[in-house]
């Protein structure tokens, strides 16, 4: 998507797959047949950047047919590079604005319990988005509010915009941090299926606090060239790169 369109985000996308693939198909209440259904779980990608990955587990979800995946960053696409709200393919919230969506997140899970709906929201947050005050202003209210139908989730990948986030602005100790905060914390390998399922399983039965899944990641997981290098943050994959990634893709698949 991203080699077609000429631009994108790649690195941030494969760091994010495992986690999506869970929350789509093992995790989140949601009916593809009916997107505005009031009671449906709600996911908000806060890295609005990573887009690529959450429309390929939308289309596989059964929200918009798998070829209009190829229309990514297309004038009059509603596949953008940043998401753009459209509950029609299943996109909760706008974002892009590092540190937005997460707000848009504490926000929605407050009107659930004021209007009486047991539905959950989900929030997926990158590392170096960590680095927005707002997302710790968002996270002190949702512990004051004790908003337990909250989740959100970091792809903690290491990686942001040019360099590594511990060179740019350290985070660790990351869990203690959110424990600080009034959070319940887990930890997990973001690329390891079952421990996703168990921490976020774990998450959702929290209660009276808000609650963080701290996925452990490799930006560009799957890909040599990709793994670990901040260039592929957000440069898109020349046609012999592309064909090498395929080519590494599925040889893990297999």
């Amino acid at each position: 998507m991203t080699a077609a369109a000429g631009s994108g985000h790649p690195g941030g996308s494969l760091s994010a797959v495992e986690i999506l693939t869970t929350l789509y198909f093992g995790i989140m209440r949601h009916d593809p047949r009916n997107p505005r259904w009031p009671l449906r779980d709600r996911f908000i990608l806060s890295k609005g950047h990573a887009a690529p990955a959450l429309y390929a587990v939308l289309a596989e979800a059964g929200y918009f047919p798998t070829d209009l995946l190829m229309t990514l960053r297309k004038l009059g696409s509603p596949l953008q590079g940043h998401v753009s709200y459209n509950l029609d393919i299943g996109v909760e919230a706008s974002s892009g604005s590092l540190g937005h969506g997460f707000s848009v997140g504490v926000g929605m899970a407050l009107a659930g319990r004021l209007d009486g709906l047991d539905y959950r929201v989900y929030v997926l947050l990158g590392d170096g988005e960590l680095d927005e005050g707002q997302v710790w202003e968002a996270a002190l209210a949702a512990a004051h509010y004790r908003l337990d139908n909250l989740t959100a989730i970091v792809d903690a990948n290491g990686i942001q915009n040019d360099d590594f986030v511990a060179r740019t602005l350290n985070l660790e100790p990351l869990d203690a941090k959110w424990a600080a905060f009034g959070w319940r914390v887990f930890e997990v390998d973001g690329h390891n299926l079952a421990e996703l399922a168990r921490g976020l399983d774990a998450a959702r039965n929290v209660r009276t606090r808000p609650s963080v899944v701290i996925a452990r990641t490799v930006k560009g997981k799957g890909v040599s060239f990709m793994e670990h290098n901040p260039e592929f943050h957000g440069r898109a994959p020349r046609p012999d790169e592309l064909e090498r990634a395929l080519q590494e893709l599925a040889g893990e698949e297999s």
